[in-house]
């Protein structure tokens, strides 16, 4: 496993790196997600790193947990913006039409795995046949069309943008939560897509507090 620590040294210097890193992810989307049958499980939930865990590429993020079963787990971080990408430019290099479109997507890094690959965490008011719908009103798209639909202003409600996934085999996610490297925290619709990324992690961590 694996994660950034300050996003602020890590942004995207080129938006032609982000282009070509979307249209990457996205190219594949027809792929289909490694989303297995929920049971029991953390999806739908925060996984939060304590300070105990040193990995440079995960110190103090927030991962918003798609999926936890027997088969692993898998979640997007949700506090590590990388840069703002044209939307119009996207959509065409995606072979989408993108004229008249205006404004910029704001990129995430959704972990290490799969690290060209798109997906798209948003509100359940947009869905296609690809949606997988989560837990309290959130779902995730990796199909291309959403973008198009964000920038006709048919899209979802609120969304957030990512690259690549944080993912776990079978009990390898228990055995890092036993160790004290991570602890999980309610999640809901207003702290999954909160822009204030640097107090992020302290804010869901308060929750902790809150829940004991």
């Amino acid at each position: 496993m694996c994660g950034f620590g300050s996003f602020r040294g890590h942004r995207i210097r080129s938006l032609a790196v982000v282009l070509v890193l979307l249209m990457l992810g996205m190219a594949t989307a027809g792929k289909p997600v490694p989303i297995l049958a929920q049971s029991t499980s953390f999806a739908g939930q925060f996984l939060v790193a304590t300070d105990e865990l040193r990995d440079p590429r995960f110190v103090r993020t927030v991962v918003y947990m798609v999926r936890h079963d027997a088969g692993g787990a898998m979640g997007l971080i949700v506090n590590r913006p990388l840069g703002d990408a044209p939307l119009s430019d996207l959509l065409q290099r995606l072979g989408l039409n993108g004229k008249g479109v205006a404004g910029e997507i704001l990129v995430h890094y959704g972990g290490p795995v799969d690290a060209g690959r798109g997906f798209i965490l948003h509100t359940t008011d947009y869905k296609i046949e690809s949606t997988h719908v989560i837990k309290g009103g959130i779902a995730i798209t990796v199909q291309p069309e959403i973008l198009q639909a964000i920038g006709a202003g048919t899209g979802p409600r609120r969304s957030l943008f990512a690259l690549g996934y944080a993912g776990w085999s079978a009990g390898q996610l228990e055995g890092e939560i036993k160790a004290g490297a991570w602890i999980t925290v309610p999640a809901d619709e207003a702290l999954v897509f909160d822009e204030n990324y640097e107090s992020k992690w302290k804010r869901v961590m308060a929750r902790r507090t809150i829940q004991l």
